[in-house]
């Protein structure tokens, strides 16, 4: 397991270039180093998890349709086959909101807040099309519309957050989770990853004709022994991810 902080606290962790790469390279990292199973992502301090693209660097450089990789991609199409835990920690706005909603899964201090910020400042949010599929329309109307922020709670209640936890124990619970997941079978957890990815895109008739295929090479691993063998010997299971 890996935990990775956005150390910006004075800019609101806002990804600017330097911050930008270096989150690209420990996420490669983390994609490919086989004994990392689970990342936590959270923020520096305790006013923001994330404040998005750094709009002073935007403007020095005169950004206006910003490339592929400028906020950083964590894999093909955003998307690792590993789980990825995000710990919200404050304000979580425009590309910080992005970044909360790319973890599988969300855990967010009391103090957090969640804001699509695009349209306050005439850019755009290309990465809030999940939300269409994730939320009710008249709540990411509100959200992209009205540039507002919500709350942790209505958040946890709209369904874009699991759990919401004291601002100290914000880290300690993501990594109790994280270790939760890593104690079951990787060939499985990828599998599921990829299932809720084909579920997303393609709907529940397209995702049950492929299902069978995704699970297949689980099926027919060694770790699909060890799985049984270890609940019928009354021990923990050895997983080789093979």
């Amino acid at each position: 397991m890996v935990l990775l902080t956005l150390n910006r606290p004075e800019q609101r962790n806002a990804v600017n270039q330097e911050l930008r790469t270096a989150l690209a390279e420990a996420m490669h990292d983390f994609a490919v180093d086989d004994d990392l199973r689970v990342a936590i992502i959270t923020g520096s301090g305790d006013r923001s998890f994330c404040a998005g693209a750094d709009l002073k660097e935007m403007a020095g450089n005169k950004t206006k349709q910003p490339p592929r990789d400028y906020f950083a991609e964590f894999g093909p199409d955003d998307f690792l086959p590993k789980p990825v835990i995000t710990a919200v920690n404050g304000t979580a706005y425009a590309g910080g909101f992005r970044m909360a909603q790319f973890g599988d899964l969300c855990l967010a201090s009391t103090t957090a807040s969640f804001a699509i910020s695009e349209a306050k400042w005439s850019r755009g949010a290309p990465w809030a099309a999940p939300l269409t599929r994730m939320l009710p329309r008249r709540v990411l109307a509100e959200l992209l519309l009205t540039a507002q922020p919500i709350t942790a709670q209505r958040a946890y209640e709209v369904g874009l957050v699991n759990e919401i936890v004291e601002p100290a124990d914000l880290v300690p619970r993501a990594w109790e989770v994280a270790r939760t997941i890593a104690d079951n079978a990787p060939l499985s957890i990828a599998a599921f990853k990829w299932l809720m990815r084909v579920g997303g895109e393609a709907g529940v008739g397209a995702t049950s004709a492929v299902a069978s295929e995704i699970f297949r090479h689980v099926y027919d691993s060694e770790d699909a022994i060890e799985g049984p063998l270890a609940f019928r010997e009354g021990r923990k299971p050895n997983w080789r991810n093979r």
